[in-house]
């Protein structure tokens, strides 16, 4: 049953950093105004990259039931439930709490420490 919770959370990731990363290039960067250009592209290059982040952590809590090491397991979980805390805090305070992000980065962190 722990090891679904870990897969769980991890296809959660993924399906939030999909969002994440649709919601930047079609709702966010659209409306920005960034000065000057080269600017507005190296912060949707970081914004991208948290994207692509966020899919390899949801990539390592999908396939660490199949390592094998329980060191591997600790230090996977307990590094994104870290990552992805700070993350759901973040979105809850930069929002105020009106966006669903940090609802389900929440989630996510609840599933892995239940995997563990």
């Amino acid at each position: 049953m722990r090891d679904l919770l870990l897969q769980c959370a991890g296809v959660l990731t993924i399906v939030v950093a999909v969002i994440h990363g649709i919601l930047g290039e079609t709702k966010v960067f659209p409306r920005a105004s960034i000065e000057p250009e080269r600017l507005r592209t190296l912060i949707r290059l970081v914004w991208q990259a948290s994207t692509v982040a966020w899919i390899g952590g949801g990539v390592l809590l999908i396939a660490t039931p199949w390592m094998g090491s329980e060191p591997a397991r600790h230090w996977i979980v307990v590094t994104m439930a870290c990552v992805f805390g700070l993350s759901a805090i973040a979105n809850a305070w930069a929002t105020r709490g009106r966006h669903f992000g940090w609802i389900m980065l929440s989630a996510v962190v609840a599933l892995a420490i239940a995997g563990y």
